[in-house]
Protein backbone atom coordinates (compact mmCIF):
# COMPACT_ATOMS: atom_id res chain seq x y z
CA UNK A 1 0.00 0.00 0.00
CA UNK A 2 1.15 3.37 -0.62
CA UNK A 3 1.90 5.68 2.01
CA UNK A 4 0.54 9.13 2.50
CA UNK A 5 4.21 10.25 1.83
CA UNK A 6 4.08 8.32 -1.46
CA UNK A 7 1.16 10.25 -2.35
CA UNK A 8 2.41 13.35 -1.96
CA UNK A 9 5.42 12.99 -4.13
CA UNK A 10 3.20 11.30 -6.95
CA UNK A 11 0.74 14.61 -6.92
CA UNK A 12 3.86 16.98 -7.07
CA UNK A 13 5.36 14.90 -9.79
CA UNK A 14 1.89 15.08 -11.58
CA UNK A 15 1.29 18.67 -10.80
CA UNK A 16 5.38 19.39 -12.58
CA UNK A 17 5.83 18.46 -16.40
CA UNK A 18 8.22 15.83 -15.33
CA UNK A 19 8.04 11.59 -15.82
CA UNK A 20 10.15 10.25 -12.62
CA UNK A 21 12.45 11.42 -10.58
CA UNK A 22 9.46 12.22 -7.85
CA UNK A 23 12.30 12.41 -4.77
CA UNK A 24 13.65 15.32 -6.75
CA UNK A 25 10.70 17.31 -7.56
CA UNK A 26 9.08 16.49 -3.87
CA UNK A 27 12.22 17.82 -2.39
CA UNK A 28 12.22 21.19 -4.69
CA UNK A 29 8.08 21.63 -4.01
CA UNK A 30 8.99 21.37 -0.30
CA UNK A 31 11.61 23.65 -0.40
CA UNK A 32 9.09 26.17 -1.79
CA UNK A 33 6.54 25.51 -0.18
CA UNK A 34 8.37 26.53 2.91
CA UNK A 35 10.34 29.11 1.88
CA UNK A 36 13.84 27.30 2.39
CA UNK A 37 15.39 27.63 -0.82
CA UNK A 38 18.86 27.21 -1.34
CA UNK A 39 20.56 30.03 -3.47
CA UNK A 40 22.12 27.27 -5.95
CA UNK A 41 21.04 24.25 -7.20
CA UNK A 42 23.01 21.47 -9.20
CA UNK A 43 21.45 19.04 -11.13
CA UNK A 44 24.18 16.25 -12.34
CA UNK A 45 23.59 13.09 -14.21
CA UNK A 46 23.83 11.15 -17.45
CA UNK A 47 23.03 13.14 -20.95
CA UNK A 48 19.09 12.79 -21.45
CA UNK A 49 18.25 11.93 -18.08
CA UNK A 50 16.21 14.91 -17.47
CA UNK A 51 18.55 17.44 -15.63
CA UNK A 52 17.21 20.13 -17.82
CA UNK A 53 13.52 19.15 -17.63
CA UNK A 54 13.59 19.40 -14.23
CA UNK A 55 15.51 22.42 -13.92
CA UNK A 56 12.88 24.36 -15.81
CA UNK A 57 9.93 23.09 -13.96
CA UNK A 58 11.62 24.30 -10.94
CA UNK A 59 12.21 27.46 -12.55
CA UNK A 60 8.72 27.73 -13.64
CA UNK A 61 7.21 27.28 -10.05
CA UNK A 62 10.17 29.48 -8.86
CA UNK A 63 8.37 32.30 -10.73
CA UNK A 64 4.70 31.39 -10.65
CA UNK A 65 3.23 32.97 -7.88
CA UNK A 66 0.07 30.63 -7.24
CA UNK A 67 0.40 28.39 -3.96
CA UNK A 68 0.54 24.97 -6.39
CA UNK A 69 3.30 26.18 -8.38
CA UNK A 70 3.62 26.24 -11.38
CA UNK A 71 -0.20 26.16 -12.17
CA UNK A 72 0.64 26.57 -15.95
CA UNK A 73 -1.70 29.14 -16.66
CA UNK A 74 -0.42 32.57 -15.41
CA UNK A 75 1.39 35.12 -17.14
CA UNK A 76 4.67 34.23 -15.78
CA UNK A 77 4.33 30.29 -16.24
CA UNK A 78 3.17 30.95 -19.90
CA UNK A 79 6.20 33.29 -20.41
CA UNK A 80 8.65 30.88 -18.94
CA UNK A 81 7.40 28.58 -21.04
CA UNK A 82 8.79 30.38 -23.72
CA UNK A 83 11.80 31.50 -22.52
CA UNK A 84 10.49 34.92 -22.69
CA UNK A 85 10.49 35.67 -18.90
CA UNK A 86 12.42 39.04 -17.99
CA UNK A 87 13.34 37.30 -14.90
CA UNK A 88 14.40 33.99 -16.26
CA UNK A 89 17.58 33.95 -17.93
CA UNK A 90 19.75 31.34 -19.75
CA UNK A 91 23.25 30.72 -20.41
CA UNK A 92 23.89 27.05 -22.35
CA UNK A 93 26.71 25.90 -24.15
CA UNK A 94 27.45 26.91 -28.20
CA UNK A 95 29.00 24.20 -30.29
CA UNK A 96 32.01 25.18 -32.54
CA UNK A 97 34.93 24.01 -34.27
CA UNK A 98 35.24 22.11 -37.54
CA UNK A 99 36.98 18.67 -37.36
CA UNK A 100 36.93 18.80 -33.41
CA UNK A 101 33.36 20.01 -32.46
CA UNK A 102 32.89 21.06 -29.05
CA UNK A 103 29.97 22.66 -26.74
CA UNK A 104 31.97 25.64 -24.97
CA UNK A 105 30.05 28.23 -22.56
CA UNK A 106 32.45 31.02 -22.80
CA UNK A 107 33.13 34.18 -20.51
CA UNK A 108 31.04 36.45 -21.90
CA UNK A 109 27.60 35.04 -21.66
CA UNK A 110 28.87 34.18 -18.04
CA UNK A 111 29.26 38.48 -17.52
CA UNK A 112 26.41 39.19 -18.85
CA UNK A 113 24.28 36.99 -16.61
CA UNK A 114 26.25 38.22 -13.25
CA UNK A 115 25.41 41.76 -14.31
CA UNK A 116 21.77 40.52 -15.09
CA UNK A 117 21.21 38.99 -11.96
CA UNK A 118 22.50 42.29 -9.85
CA UNK A 119 19.30 44.47 -11.36
CA UNK A 120 15.98 43.75 -9.23
CA UNK A 121 13.41 41.76 -10.24
CA UNK A 122 10.88 42.94 -13.28
CA UNK A 123 7.40 41.14 -12.82
CA UNK A 124 8.43 37.95 -10.54
CA UNK A 125 9.48 37.53 -6.76
CA UNK A 126 12.86 36.75 -7.44
CA UNK A 127 15.28 36.35 -10.50
CA UNK A 128 16.26 32.48 -11.81
CA UNK A 129 19.18 31.85 -13.92
CA UNK A 130 19.50 28.48 -15.76
CA UNK A 131 23.25 27.31 -16.38
CA UNK A 132 22.64 24.45 -18.60
CA UNK A 133 25.70 21.44 -18.91
CA UNK A 134 28.05 24.46 -16.60
CA UNK A 135 30.89 21.16 -17.12
CA UNK A 136 30.88 22.72 -20.11
CA UNK A 137 32.03 26.26 -19.06
CA UNK A 138 36.45 27.11 -19.56
CA UNK A 139 38.03 27.75 -16.14
CA UNK A 140 37.60 31.65 -16.58
CA UNK A 141 34.04 31.20 -17.16
CA UNK A 142 33.21 29.11 -14.08
CA UNK A 143 36.12 31.57 -11.54
CA UNK A 144 34.13 34.37 -12.65
CA UNK A 145 31.01 32.41 -11.54
CA UNK A 146 32.33 31.56 -8.32
CA UNK A 147 31.72 35.19 -6.99
CA UNK A 148 28.35 35.00 -7.39
CA UNK A 149 27.93 31.55 -5.73
CA UNK A 150 29.92 32.81 -2.63
CA UNK A 151 27.94 35.93 -2.64
CA UNK A 152 24.52 35.61 -4.42
CA UNK A 153 22.01 39.14 -5.12
CA UNK A 154 19.32 38.85 -2.64
CA UNK A 155 15.85 37.29 -4.69
CA UNK A 156 18.24 34.82 -7.10
CA UNK A 157 18.33 31.37 -7.18
CA UNK A 158 20.97 29.77 -9.25
CA UNK A 159 19.87 26.19 -11.41
CA UNK A 160 22.92 24.57 -13.16
CA UNK A 161 22.91 21.08 -14.38
CA UNK A 162 25.66 18.63 -15.59
CA UNK A 163 26.85 15.03 -16.34
CA UNK A 164 29.03 15.01 -13.36
CA UNK A 165 30.16 17.30 -10.22
CA UNK A 166 33.73 15.97 -10.85
CA UNK A 167 33.75 18.43 -13.97
CA UNK A 168 33.29 21.56 -12.12
CA UNK A 169 35.35 23.25 -9.54
CA UNK A 170 34.94 21.84 -6.21
CA UNK A 171 34.60 25.27 -4.40
CA UNK A 172 31.72 25.53 -7.17
CA UNK A 173 29.97 22.30 -6.23
CA UNK A 174 30.05 23.13 -2.07
CA UNK A 175 28.09 25.74 -2.77
CA UNK A 176 25.37 23.97 -4.44
CA UNK A 177 22.28 21.55 -3.23
CA UNK A 178 23.21 18.65 -5.54
CA UNK A 179 20.52 16.60 -7.16
CA UNK A 180 21.89 13.30 -8.51
CA UNK A 181 19.24 11.82 -11.09
CA UNK A 182 19.69 8.48 -12.28
CA UNK A 183 18.07 6.75 -15.21
CA UNK A 184 14.69 6.16 -14.96
CA UNK A 185 13.59 2.15 -15.37
CA UNK A 186 12.99 1.02 -18.65
CA UNK A 187 9.39 0.14 -18.34
CA UNK A 188 8.71 3.84 -17.07
CA UNK A 189 10.41 4.97 -20.61
CA UNK A 190 9.03 2.43 -22.65
CA UNK A 191 4.99 3.93 -20.80
CA UNK A 192 6.09 7.34 -21.52
CA UNK A 193 6.80 6.98 -25.13
CA UNK A 194 4.08 5.19 -25.75
CA UNK A 195 1.41 7.36 -23.53
CA UNK A 196 2.79 11.10 -23.73
CA UNK A 197 4.39 10.60 -26.99
CA UNK A 198 2.51 8.19 -28.67
CA UNK A 199 5.33 5.92 -30.09
CA UNK A 200 4.21 2.02 -31.51
CA UNK A 201 4.78 -0.58 -28.89
CA UNK A 202 8.21 -2.15 -30.67
CA UNK A 203 9.65 1.14 -31.51
CA UNK A 204 8.86 2.07 -27.68
CA UNK A 205 10.60 -1.03 -26.15
CA UNK A 206 13.30 -0.58 -28.85
CA UNK A 207 13.95 3.05 -27.87
CA UNK A 208 13.56 2.38 -24.02
CA UNK A 209 16.30 -0.45 -24.56
CA UNK A 210 18.88 1.65 -26.21
CA UNK A 211 18.24 5.05 -23.77
CA UNK A 212 19.46 3.08 -20.76
CA UNK A 213 16.58 4.39 -18.79
CA UNK A 214 17.29 8.51 -20.01
CA UNK A 215 14.20 9.22 -21.38
CA UNK A 216 15.39 12.17 -22.90
CA UNK A 217 17.84 10.66 -25.33
CA UNK A 218 14.60 8.30 -26.11
CA UNK A 219 12.17 11.16 -27.11
CA UNK A 220 15.00 12.76 -28.82
CA UNK A 221 15.23 9.58 -31.42
CA UNK A 222 12.04 9.58 -31.38
CA UNK A 223 11.49 12.98 -32.67
CA UNK A 224 14.42 12.31 -35.31
CA UNK A 225 14.00 9.81 -38.07
CA UNK A 226 17.89 11.10 -39.50
CA UNK A 227 19.24 9.86 -36.02
CA UNK A 228 17.98 6.73 -36.04
CA UNK A 229 18.81 5.87 -39.69
CA UNK A 230 22.38 6.93 -38.67
CA UNK A 231 22.55 4.49 -36.03
CA UNK A 232 21.17 1.65 -38.55
CA UNK A 233 23.67 2.44 -41.11
CA UNK A 234 26.62 2.13 -38.26
CA UNK A 235 25.06 -0.85 -36.73
CA UNK A 236 24.97 -2.83 -40.46
CA UNK A 237 28.73 -1.19 -40.69
CA UNK A 238 29.61 -3.01 -37.82
CA UNK A 239 28.18 -5.82 -39.18
CA UNK A 240 29.92 -6.30 -42.25
CA UNK A 241 33.00 -5.39 -40.17
CA UNK A 242 33.05 -8.39 -38.66
CA UNK A 243 33.74 -10.38 -42.01
CA UNK A 244 35.38 -7.46 -43.38
CA UNK A 245 39.02 -8.31 -44.61
CA UNK A 246 42.06 -6.35 -43.12
CA UNK A 247 42.05 -4.50 -46.53
CA UNK A 248 38.50 -3.30 -46.55
CA UNK A 249 38.91 -2.62 -42.40
CA UNK A 250 41.85 0.07 -43.59
CA UNK A 251 39.49 1.49 -46.20
CA UNK A 252 36.75 1.78 -44.18
CA UNK A 253 38.45 3.36 -40.94
CA UNK A 254 39.85 6.27 -43.36
CA UNK A 255 36.58 6.70 -44.91
CA UNK A 256 35.18 7.09 -41.36
CA UNK A 257 38.06 9.59 -40.24
CA UNK A 258 37.47 11.30 -43.00
CA UNK A 259 33.61 11.73 -43.09
CA UNK A 260 33.14 12.47 -39.15
CA UNK A 261 34.01 15.32 -37.11
CA UNK A 262 35.87 13.53 -33.32
CA UNK A 263 32.14 14.40 -31.83
CA UNK A 264 30.60 11.86 -34.44
CA UNK A 265 33.41 9.55 -34.38
CA UNK A 266 33.09 8.96 -30.81
CA UNK A 267 28.97 8.86 -31.17
CA UNK A 268 29.83 5.75 -33.44
CA UNK A 269 32.12 4.42 -30.72
CA UNK A 270 29.51 4.12 -28.18
CA UNK A 271 27.18 2.73 -30.92
CA UNK A 272 29.15 0.25 -31.10
CA UNK A 273 30.32 -0.49 -27.61
CA UNK A 274 26.74 -1.18 -26.91
CA UNK A 275 26.26 -3.72 -29.61
CA UNK A 276 29.62 -5.46 -28.25
CA UNK A 277 27.97 -4.84 -24.62
CA UNK A 278 24.99 -6.92 -25.54
CA UNK A 279 27.07 -9.63 -27.04
CA UNK A 280 29.51 -9.96 -24.09
CA UNK A 281 26.45 -10.68 -21.92
CA UNK A 282 24.84 -12.80 -23.84
CA UNK A 283 27.96 -15.11 -24.34
CA UNK A 284 28.51 -14.74 -20.35
CA UNK A 285 24.54 -15.98 -19.59
CA UNK A 286 24.10 -12.83 -17.96
CA UNK A 287 20.35 -11.83 -16.69
CA UNK A 288 20.69 -8.42 -17.74
CA UNK A 289 18.49 -7.49 -21.30
CA UNK A 290 20.32 -6.45 -23.85
CA UNK A 291 19.71 -3.24 -25.64
CA UNK A 292 20.24 -3.48 -29.43
CA UNK A 293 16.81 -5.44 -29.77
CA UNK A 294 16.57 -5.11 -33.77
CA UNK A 295 20.07 -6.72 -33.85
CA UNK A 296 19.29 -9.79 -31.29
CA UNK A 297 20.14 -12.34 -33.74
CA UNK A 298 23.90 -10.72 -34.63
CA UNK A 299 24.15 -10.33 -30.99
CA UNK A 300 23.68 -14.58 -30.47
CA UNK A 301 25.54 -15.47 -33.75
CA UNK A 302 29.10 -13.54 -32.79
CA UNK A 303 28.08 -14.19 -28.55
CA UNK A 304 28.72 -18.21 -29.72
CA UNK A 305 31.56 -17.86 -31.58
CA UNK A 306 34.03 -15.23 -29.99
CA UNK A 307 35.45 -16.23 -26.45
CA UNK A 308 35.06 -13.68 -23.60
CA UNK A 309 38.19 -12.71 -22.99
CA UNK A 310 38.44 -11.37 -26.82
CA UNK A 311 35.19 -9.68 -26.55
CA UNK A 312 36.57 -8.04 -23.28
CA UNK A 313 39.36 -7.23 -25.48
CA UNK A 314 37.13 -5.48 -27.98
CA UNK A 315 35.33 -3.32 -25.39
CA UNK A 316 38.69 -2.10 -23.74
CA UNK A 317 39.44 -1.41 -27.03
CA UNK A 318 36.65 0.96 -27.98
CA UNK A 319 37.38 2.63 -24.55
CA UNK A 320 41.02 2.97 -25.55
CA UNK A 321 39.96 4.69 -29.22
CA UNK A 322 37.18 7.19 -27.40
CA UNK A 323 39.94 8.86 -24.92
CA UNK A 324 42.27 8.78 -27.88
CA UNK A 325 40.09 10.84 -29.85
CA UNK A 326 39.98 13.26 -26.58
CA UNK A 327 44.01 13.48 -27.22
CA UNK A 328 43.29 14.61 -30.54
CA UNK A 329 45.30 11.82 -31.86
CA UNK A 330 45.25 11.04 -35.62
CA UNK A 331 41.78 9.34 -35.96
CA UNK A 332 42.49 6.95 -39.28
CA UNK A 333 45.46 5.61 -37.29
CA UNK A 334 43.40 4.88 -34.04
CA UNK A 335 40.62 3.75 -36.21
CA UNK A 336 42.75 1.15 -37.68
CA UNK A 337 44.24 -0.05 -34.96
CA UNK A 338 40.78 -0.90 -33.33
CA UNK A 339 39.65 -2.75 -35.82
CA UNK A 340 42.23 -4.86 -36.71
CA UNK A 341 42.22 -6.00 -32.92
CA UNK A 342 38.00 -7.11 -33.84
CA UNK A 343 37.46 -11.04 -34.13
CA UNK A 344 37.21 -12.25 -37.89
CA UNK A 345 33.66 -14.20 -38.86
CA UNK A 346 32.21 -14.87 -41.71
Amino acid sequence: MTGAGGRCATIAAMSWDVVGHDWAVELLRRDLAHDRLRHAYLFVGPEGVGKRTLAGEFARALLCPASQAPCGQCRHCQLAARGAHPDLFTVAPVVSGKKVRAEKIKIEPVRQLIYDLTLRPVEARRRVALLIRFDAANDEAMNAFLKTLEEPPANVVLLLTAESADALLPTLVSRCEVLALRPLPLAAVQDALITRWLAPQAQAELLARLSGGRLGWAVRALSDPAALDERRQKMDDLRRLVAASRVERFAYADRLARESSTDRLQATLDLWAGFWRDTLLTAAQAAAPIHNLDYADDVRRIAGAVPLDALHAVLAGLRRTHDLLDRNVNARLALEVLLLDWPYLK
